[in-house]
Order: structure tokens, then sequence, then C-alpha cells
């Protein structure tokens, strides 16, 4: 693979600053989510309007609009009902500024692009990576409502598949944008054993399947129950005919949330423990200042994650501590990817070039 550009000069720097800002809004909006989810607010807001919807109510007629709306779809006749205008304009909020932030970032992302395009300053490598950013960018907002829509018929609530799909898509995006300024950073290829490059890509691999099952965790409200720790419904591991109770036997690992919760639980576990182990590596083999550090802060973070999880499972997943333990899971996923990116860097970056100027590649 092409390394990009690393140039520092004036050139280069406003890219970085994009993709920086852009990230942090991606990370702001991911807790937004989160907060949207644990208020019950994401089914709110019953249109997708993309360009008009960017406006809340205005009136009171357009509020009360709104509420009678809401009041059509499953989650207000069942979890709602009753609820005062004002109790909907809380809920209503949360889930408008949450597709706000998604409306800000996508211009955010968008605008600069195109300007930077117009600059020339991308080369050929560069500039496919963050094409391909912008097409799952387009395709999470298609994903977004695709997911709410699974909750106004039906349901009370989201499903827990398309909640999980959000928000790794989210976390992808997120991550190849991480990945894709570390490529700007001026790096020799790394010289680590393939042992502990093999190691930093499946702690990276095992990171996003941990997401993706803490969102069906959060989808299926499984937190909220077996608040017991280390034991999960009366036993380290439950019984088997708990676990898998329901058919065909592969739903139970989606469905049934002793599983789920168990699921999420084993996995936290492997990934302190691949950490550990990955860390110890790095030490042993003298790699280098930066593997080490790399390493040894994943652990770290890894570690404080875990600790966190215990916690917001022991008091029921209370707001602070789940946006916390969100929060921690970012700082995981930006250092697993960092760290993977040191260790698999094979090639030094291309010459230095101005906007303007055609990309040549270093030899």
């Amino acid at each position: 693979m092409a390394v990009i550009s690393a140039s520092q000069t004036p050139d280069i720097r406003p890219v970085r600053i994009w993709l920086i800002a852009v990230a942090a809004l991606i990370a702001v909006m991911v807790l937004v989510g989160g907060a949207t989810r644990l208020t019950e607010s994401g089914l709110s807001i019953v249109e997708w309007k993309p360009v008009t919807g960017a406006l809340p109510p205005l009136n009171e007629m357009e509020w009360t609009r709104a509420f009678e709306a809401y009041k059509t779809i499953p989650q207000y006749r069942q979890m709602n009902a009753g609820m005062s205008l004002g109790e909907f304009k809380t809920i209503f909020w949360w889930e408008w500024s949450h597709r706000l932030l998604g409306r800000v970032i996508g211009m955010a992302y968008l605008l600069p692009f195109l300007w930077f395009l117009w600059r020339g300053a991308f080369g050929g490598e560069l500039k496919r990576r963050l094409w391909g950013i912008f097409a799952l960018g387009a395709l999470q907002g298609a994903v977004g409502w695709w997911m709410v829509a699974s909750g106004l018929s039906e349901r009370v609530e989201v499903s827990q598949y398309r909640l999980a799909t959000h928000l790794v898509l989210a976390l992808l995006i997120f991550a190849s944008i991480v990945w894709t300024l570390r490529r700007l950073a001026e790096a020799a290829p790394s010289t680590a054993s393939l042992r502990l490059k093999i190691s930093a890509v499946v702690l990276l691999a095992l990171t996003f399947v941990q997401l993706y099952l803490g969102a069906l965790v959060a989808g299926l409200r499984a937190g909220k129950i077996y608040n017991t720790w280390p034991d999960i419904d009366g036993g380290f591991i439950p019984s088997a005919a708990r676990l898998f109770f329901d058919t065909p036997w592969w739903r139970n690992l989606f469905e049934n949330t002793l599983t789920v919760q168990f699921e999420h639980r084993m996995v936290a576990y492997t990934l302190f423990v691949l950490a550990f182990l990955h860390a110890i590596d790095a030490v042993r083999s003298r790699t280098g200042r930066a593997t080490i550090g790399g390493a040894l802060w994943l652990l770290g973070a890894v570690s404080l994650q875990a600790t966190l999880g215990i916690l917001t499972l022991l008091n029921q997943v209370p707001m602070d501590l789940a946006l916390t333990h969100q929060a921690v899971a970012i700082v995981v996923l930006t250092l697993a990817v960092v760290q993977a990116e040191r260790l698999t860097r094979t090639e030094r970056r291309p010459v230095e070039r101005k906007i303007g100027q055609p990309a040549t590649l270093a030899r």
C-alpha cells in the first residue's frame, strides 16, 4: 500500500487540521447518539427530511404537529402514553441535536474536501482514501434512517442489529480518518516482529467486535439486568440451557440478553489479556519507544474501559458512567488504530509536493 505524503509544509497542515476536526465531531456525535439512546429519544422524530428537517419546530403549532406524529408510533402508546408536550420537547431536542450534528459533519467534510480537490492538494492514494471515507459518510446517513424506521411501526425501540450497524459504521469512519492522519505523519517503516504486528491487528479487529457487542447490549438494554460481577446469572459461566434457549441457536448470539451480555464480558476479558501480552511483547522486543509507549497506553485504556464497564453494570447504567464508558471506548479504538498503523507501515512516505504539482512516489 502506498504511504501518503507527510509533508509538514503549510500545504498539508490544513488537511491535517481539517481531518482532526472532522474526527473530533464524529466522536462528539457518537456520544450524543449514546445519550439519545439512553434517554429513549431516538424515535421522537418520525420523519426523515435531510434538508428541511434541519430546522426544529419554530412555534407551538409546529411543536403540536411533531408531538401528534410521535403519538402515532408504538413507543408512545406503550411506553410514554400521557407524556406532556414539555417532556416530548426534551427527547425531541436530543434526537434533533444528533441529526443536526450529522448534517454539520457532512458539510464539515464535504466543503473543505471539494476545496482541497480544487486546489490539487491530494495525491492519488490520499484522494482515493478520502473519497472512500466520503462514501461511508453518505451511507451512514441512510443507515441512520434505516435504523430509526425499524422502530416506527411494530417495535417500541430500534432494532439492535441496525443500532449496532449504525454505531460500528460511525466508528469505522472515525478509525479511517485516524488511520489516514497517521499516514500523513512522517514515520519510518516498522521493524517489529511479525508476532507483534499480528497482535496489533488482532487487537484492532477485536476492538471492533467489542464495539458491535456493546451496541447490541445497548440495543437490548442488556446492561440493566444481570447486574452482578464477576458472576452472571449465578455463575461465572451461565448454563448452556440459559445461554442457548432460543432456536435456531445463533439467534441467541444477537437477541438473548444473557448471551449478548456474556459475550460482551468474555470479549472484554480477551481484549485485556491480549493487550497485556502485546505490551509485554513490545517491552521485551525493544522495538522502540513509540511502539512500547503505544502498547502501554493501549493496555491502560483497555484496563480503564473494563473498570468503567463493570461500574456501569453494577450501577445499572447511569448516564454519566455509560457515556464515560462510551468515550473511553473511542479512546481505546484510537489507540488501537494508531498502534496497528505504526506496526504495519512498510513503506516510506512519498516525496513532499506543493499544491497543484503532480504526486510522485519516493523510491
